[in-house]
């Protein structure tokens, strides 16, 4: 949108250097603060939409008052008016929104501003956007996307090659929302001003102060977020779409676990557990992510989207045990994964659930097998065999499904870098007690492509499709165009489920069509 476009870059720029002083940076020097406009200069979003509430995000540049504006209409008719969170220094003026009495299945409209709380009266230059409300209906069609991994492996922002046009490609399929499947960012990875890439051209990243290091203080974590508004398809996207969010690892640090304390020279913090809580703050005030005094910081939760889909958003990192071999063989706190209470949720979630689809939306694929090191292992996979360490509780996730008769669970995730269909059945697995299921893997959006990965024959999985040639060398540049994202569409008449694999030029890949099993 032209007003979104319009944003002062090099306000940004200056307001996410070193200090981030943001009641001082923006001070003009003929102009005193108190009589000068807020502005909001950093994007605008949507999120943890619901068929009657929805949070909206943005933020300003001094402490100011959020307010929205919002109808079912562009133009505007009988909107309402709804005051907003409060951006101060303290949340990095961050301010969030939760519009509820919202009509289901309607494309809505908002405009956000700030009013200072220096200048009462005194409003910014609106930002606008939109979002759907969910269904509640089994006659309309459902379309949403999934992918993960943005601005990862030294890959940021490249203005010569069109910055991250991935998220120009998802918004032109029309998506209902976007499911955002972790590492929305990479605090672990700064970038270089240049890389070389294999052809001899110059891959030019856009630099900010902050993206220069590894990420260990709240603000550093909420730069890396603000970074990605720098690109205008980024920005764009989310101001059109809503987006639900997981989190993976690099939110933090690569491959961490509770309790962690890090040997990378790099970091003057060592706790990977006081990384995380700084991490999670950002991440929560830098995104339209709802949270309530029942729930402040939990990320794994569900959304029902009426009577065709469920969506189940787990968080594989928060209540792991320790990396290790994964070899245990009886489960133990240090075999976690889910964590007890949010294997206890997820089951009577599924239970109850009356939708056709009921879609796990995992950080981490389920039989890929992913290291952290010689001999260790980062999800559940650990080798061929029978259940064992971090196996346990998906083999009782599995077991669970197929014993109530749940029908049509299926998951999506990311995480490897690389996008693939894997088809697990009993019948080739050693671990047999589980109802056939399908997993699709996308990614990266606009980071390094890697892969393949290995399979583990723990719950049979198959590679039906896979988007990378055999051999590839790791860390492909976005230039090299194996950015993947996945499509997902319900079709009301048959309520048949069609998943389709994507690249940033929006070519098909591959497609699949599932019909529904009745119990």
């Amino acid at each position: 949108m032209s007003d979104i476009k319009a944003r002062s870059r090099r306000k940004f720029l200056k307001n996410t250097g070193a200090s981030l002083l943001a009641s001082t940076s923006l001070t003009a020097p003929s102009i005193s603060r108190a009589a000068s406009r807020p502005q909001l200069n950093t994007g605008c979003a949507s999120g943890d939409v619901t068929n009657a509430n929805a949070v909206l995000w943005t933020r300003t540049d001094r402490p100011a008052q959020l307010r929205v504006t919002f109808a079912d209409n562009p133009e505007f008719k009988n909107s309402l008016t709804y005051p907003g969170g409060f951006g101060l220094p303290e949340n990095d003026f961050n301010t969030k929104a939760v519009i509820d009495g919202l009509k289901p299945e309607t494309q809505y409209y908002y405009r956000l501003e700030a009013e200072s709380l220096e200048s009462p009266g005194l409003l910014s230059e609106a930002m606008s956007g939109s979002f759907r409300s969910t269904s509640m209906s089994s006659n309309k069609p459902i379309r949403f996307c999934w992918s993960g991994d943005t601005a990862g492996q030294g890959w940021g922002i490249d203005r010569a090659r069109d910055g991250m046009k991935i998220y120009q490609a998802m918004l032109s399929q029309k998506p209902d929302f976007f499911v955002h499947s972790g590492d929305q960012i990479y605090a672990d990875g700064p970038i270089q001003e240049t890389v070389t890439l294999d052809d001899g051209s110059l891959w030019r990243n856009e630099l900010i102060e902050a993206k220069t290091r590894v990420a260990e203080s709240s603000q550093d974590f909420r730069d890396n977020y603000y970074y990605n508004y720098l690109d205008d398809h980024f920005s764009r996207f989310h101001a059109e779409v809503p987006v639900y969010y997981q989190w993976d690892d690099h939110e933090v640090v690569n491959n961490w676990y509770p309790g962690e304390i890090l040997e990378d020279d790099r970091y003057s913090t060592k706790s990977a557990s006081l990384l995380a809580a700084r991490a999670q703050r950002a991440m929560f005030e830098c995104n339209p992510v709802a949270n309530t005094a029942m729930r402040p910081d939990r990320i794994y939760r569900k959304v029902s989207y009426g009577p065709l889909l469920e969506l189940f958003f787990l968080d594989l990192r928060s209540y792991r045990g320790p990396n290790s071999r994964n070899r245990q063989t009886q489960q133990t706190p240090e075999t976690a994964f889910m964590g007890d209470r949010q294997l206890r949720w997820l089951k009577q979630a599924l239970s109850s659930s009356t939708a056709t689809w009921k879609i796990i939306c995992s950080d981490m694929p389920v039989g890929l097998i992913v290291a952290d090191g010689p001999e260790m292992f980062e999800n559940g996979a650990n080798g061929d065999g029978p259940p064992l360490g971090r196996e346990f509780e998906i083999a009782d996730l599995l077991s669970f499904v197929h014993r109530q008769g749940i029908n049509n669970v299926h998951f999506i995730t990311a995480d490897v870098h690389y996008c693939a269909s894997h088809y697990y059945s009993p019948k080739k697995a050693v671990f047999k007690e589980f109802t056939p299921f399908w997993e699709f893997v996308s990614g990266p959006l606009h980071a390094g492509t890697f892969g393949p990965g290995i399979l583990d024959n723990t719950f049979g999985p198959e590679e039906v499709f896979r988007g990378i040639p055999e051999g590839m060398a790791p860390n492909r540049s976005p230039a090299e165009g194996f950015q993947f994202y996945g499509l997902a569409d319900i079709n009301p008449d048959d309520q048949s489920l069609t998943v389709t694999h994507l690249n940033a030029a929006n070519e098909v890949l591959w497609k699949k069509t599932l019909l529904t099993e009745r119990s």
